[in-house]
């Protein structure tokens, strides 16, 4: 969460919509962003079990295109662009020359020369400005920073299709995983990504914002039965938790390396060249020190980001994120900690207050949905 004054903070055009159903507001990345509307708890579980909405429309993008787009996608992000279909999306890692995160994003191939980069919400200037540095000497090639052209509403859960499905004329089912389709959804023209943040099934609608108020409320109408909830940031981060995604600036940021926080599936190690290719090749033979891994309280307790690790009575590592999910019921949370106690069902120390509270190592995902 940042600090600023409520003059310095942008707001998403659904800004008035968030006040009239109740949202408690929130500074996060620079932006006033609903935390939650009729609870976390509530708000997560209707994602788990029915349906939510969510305004993420302080998300950035960045168009990149030409004729060496690709290549300029291949060098700044870590992993491999040139599999891409058109009207495919993937996750990857902004990356830096010594491997470590710059960001994280989703890559989509918009046509052949023509890509959209999402990026997070506090990162858009600085991104904007590496990826305009780092393609500079490409050639046929531009990046154009068009997050003001962009709204973005994600309807997640095992009940997003159902809701959506009646306000458009595309054929959700066609839409695979991490794909796309261009289209109307309740008479404004959208972009629609089966992508999420949540671990569940969903959609996230890229629309103009002038077009999002009339989208964000026949969502909301035609999701009514189905008992559709708003859902503010406080619950998409305990989602996000239970899936183990990484959140940037917590669990990831440019001090943890792409292996470091146990990325390297979105590593394409049969490219080239890309930034950071050489100091992760590097790791990735001689292997790394510490790694991000996932626990769960063993004691009573619940770790909080910044709370100390401790393994055989030393401190090793800080939680980078933590807390007590919804649907699990579980004190979960992921922290760096050495290789070598990094083993699945090994027991670490939380510094909570005072005393030191037994947890234990397991795999990650936390949640994955059937």
């Amino acid at each position: 969460m940042t600090h600023a004054t409520d003059a310095d903070l942008k707001r998403t055009p659904l800004h008035a919509r968030h006040r009239a159903l109740g949202a408690r507001m929130i500074a996060f990345g620079g932006w006033e962003m609903p935390v939650e509307y009729s609870g976390i708890t509530d708000e997560h579980m209707a994602v788990r079990t029915g349906v939510g909405l969510l305004d993420v429309s302080h998300m950035g993008e960045v168009e990149i295109a030409g004729g060496d787009a690709l290549e300029a996608v291949q060098k700044l992000t870590s992993n491999d662009a040139s599999r891409l279909d058109v009207g495919q999306a993937q996750y990857s890692v902004l990356t830096a020359h010594d491997g470590t995160c710059v960001d994280d994003l989703l890559v989509f191939r918009l046509a052949d020369a023509h890509y959209l980069l999402v990026i997070n919400a506090a990162n858009i200037a600085k991104d904007a400005g590496w990826i305009k540095q780092e393609i500079v000497s490409l050639g046929d090639v531009v990046s154009v920073n068009s997050s003001s052209r962009y709204s973005l509403l994600s309807i997640q859960g095992p009940l997003a299709r159902d809701v959506l499905q009646p306000l458009t004329g595309v054929e959700l089912d066609s839409i695979g995983y991490y794909r796309f389709a261009s289209g109307e959804v309740a008479n404004a023209r959208a972009t629609i990504s089966r992508t999420g943040y949540t671990g569940e099934d969903g959609f996230e609608l890229f629309v103009s914002p002038q077009s999002v108020e009339q989208l964000w409320d026949a969502v909301l109408a035609a999701g009514h039965s189905a008992g559709i909830k708003p859902v503010g940031l406080g619950a998409r981060d305990t989602l996000r938790l239970e899936a183990s995604m990484r959140l940037y600036g917590n669990d990831i940021d440019e001090k943890t390396t792409v292996l470091e926080a146990g990325l390297g599936w979105v590593v394409g190690w049969d490219k080239p060249c890309f930034n950071g290719r050489e100091a992760l090749m590097k790791q990735r033979t001689e292997g790394v020190s510490r790694t991000l891994v996932g626990f769960e309280m063993v004691e009573q307790g619940i770790a909080r980001h910044g709370y100390e690790i401790y393994a055989d009575g030393e401190k090793v590592g800080a939680v980078t994120s933590g807390t007590r999910t919804p649907y699990l019921k579980k004190a979960i949370g992921m922290a760096y900690v050495p290789v070598e106690a990094s083993v699945v069902g090994t027991e670490i120390a939380v510094g909570i207050r005072d005393r030191r509270v037994t947890a234990q190592i397991v795999k990650m995902p936390f949640y994955k949905r059937t």
